[in-house]
């Protein structure tokens, strides 16, 4: 079946209609779109050795944008149909025309991150059901310290497509699928917990393979016995060596913002006006790249048409780039680069990241270990806080450990780093070989908007970051 036959009804809408009320209504502005959207979605639940719930969510509807200068009308409804786009459309009327020629038509790509199969319609309620159940069984016979296990899997299809005045049209068909599986053990009055998520934009079959849920059970139960022997985390500037892979979301949130281009055209960013500027040490290279293949943060066009690649922001710690939309870019007098993306149709697109990650450097990440003579190895990271305008952070490790000498000791509890992007750029000392992406799990939200996303980086030794800790002085 053809994924565009979700979107288009005998009697409502089809392709020629939508091609001109497109160019009807947006002609008279600088840019815009109208933009389609079919998804479905659904989520299992498993706690306490039963199903809490399944729940399954399909919608449809479009958005109709319409940009002249820096004004955006935008309008959406969840009735794809002439008659709704034509009421829709009397928003564009609060719009001046356009003085200057329209933006012109996103270029064309072949690529394809993904194909169009759906992960939902794949695979029977029942095997989703069965794997759940399954995956609760094995962690509980794991370890008799078990209290709670907790297993999710969601899945989503989507499809999408882009229609603009000149004539442009773009397709593209988007799976996402995820599985968390979390743990509680218990010791005497003392519980803690672990936890271990994977997914990406691909189907269901790699999430069903042994082999991965039990690496996600393991993981988890390591975690959570990790948490039960730890101590509390102590406190005040120290050294800090952060994990390779999903440690990356303090990139993602303290610097990764800071450089989307609305913060930075409108002056509110930490990095605005300092294009060509070092902004951190000597190695640091930040890359956000939209094209990887089956990537949680991947897009094989963004949500206005434009194919997604690789933008480098910061190259060899000096300011390169920064992640543009189409209108922040055009007002900028700089290039789109893929990264405009929508919660939904009943959402105007900014500029957001995908998968944003640092490079790997040349240091050996034990021989980086070994210069770290007080301070905190942090493996993973749970929420955090950043102001955008200053970089300024708060994150909280979900794993961590007190280093000495170079020496791994207890594993603590309760730490948070705190300090601001910019200055932990310049403080990078030693950026490791093993440079690791997430393995799907992040969400994005600004503005609002929340969007799958992806991080990564190296082991990286950062020489000094405050240290919030519960330790007794």
């Amino acid at each position: 079946m053809d994924p565009r036959n979700f979107l288009y009804s005998p009697g409502l809408l089809d392709p020629d209609a939508a091609r001109a009320l497109t160019k009807r209504h947006l002609a008279p502005h600088d840019d815009g779109e109208l933009y389609l959207q079919y998804r479905t979605s659904e989520n299992f639940l498993f706690d306490d050795g039963r199903l809490k719930s399944a729940d399954y969510h399909a919608d449809s509807g479009f958005g109709l944008r319409g940009v002249t200068g820096e004004t955006t009308a935008f309008a959406h409804a969840n009735e794809i149909s002439e008659a709704a786009i034509e009421r829709a459309a009397q928003t564009l009327q609060l719009l001046d025309p356009a003085n200057a020629s329209a933006a012109p038509p996103p270029p064309r790509t072949n690529a394809r991150m993904y194909g169009e199969g759906d992960p939902l319609s794949a695979v029977p309620f029942k095997a989703k059901v069965e794997l759940c159940e399954k995956i609760e069984a094995a962690a509980r016979a794991r370890d008799p310290r078990i209290d709670q296990v907790t297993v999710s899997l969601n899945g989503s299809w989507s499809v999408v497509e882009i229609v603009r005045a000149d004539g442009f049209v773009a397709t593209d068909v988007r799976p996402l699928v995820r599985l968390n599986v979390q743990v509680v053990l218990k010791d005497g009055d003392r519980r803690e917990m672990g936890y271990h998520g994977l997914g990406g934009r691909y189907l269901y079959d790699d999430l069903f393979a042994e082999t991965t849920w039990n690496r996600a059970i393991d993981e988890a139960i390591r975690q959570a016995d990790v948490n039960l022997r730890s101590v509390a985390a102590p406190a005040g500037e120290m050294d800090v060596l952060l994990g390779p892979g999903w440690c990356g979301v303090l990139l993602h949130e303290a610097v990764g913002h800071g450089l989307e281009g609305d913060f930075n055209r409108k002056g509110t960013s930490a990095f605005s006006g300092r294009m060509g500027e070092r902004v951190a040490a000597p190695g640091v290279t930040v890359i956000d790249e939209g094209a990887i293949e089956g990537r949680r943060g991947s897009l094989t066009i963004d949500d206005e048409g434009m194919p997604t690649g690789r933008t480098t922001l910061i190259e060899d710690g000096i300011l390169k780039g920064y992640l543009q939309d189409r209108l922040n870019a055009r007002l900028m007098g700089m290039e789109p680069t893929g990264n405009g993306r929508r919660e939904s149709f009943a959402h105007a697109p900014m500029p957001r990241m995908t998968n944003t990650f640092m490079l790997g450097g040349q240091d050996d990440p034990e021989e980086l270990m070994s210069r770290v003579k007080d301070g905190i190895y942090a493996a993973s990271f749970g929420g955090g806080q950043v102001d955008i305008t200053n970089g300024k952070f708060v994150f909280s490790c979900t794993e961590a450990y007190r280093v000495k000498n170079g020496k791994i000791g207890d594993p603590v509890k309760g730490a948070t780093l705190i300090g601001d992007g910019p200055t932990v750029l310049t403080r990078v000392k030693g950026i490791g070989n093993d440079m690791a992406l997430d393995e799907g799990v992040g969400v994005c939200g600004k503005g609002g908007q929340s969007v799958p996303a992806g991080v990564g980086q190296p082991s990286l030794y950062i020489d000094g970051i405050t240290v919030g800790g519960t330790e007794a002085a």
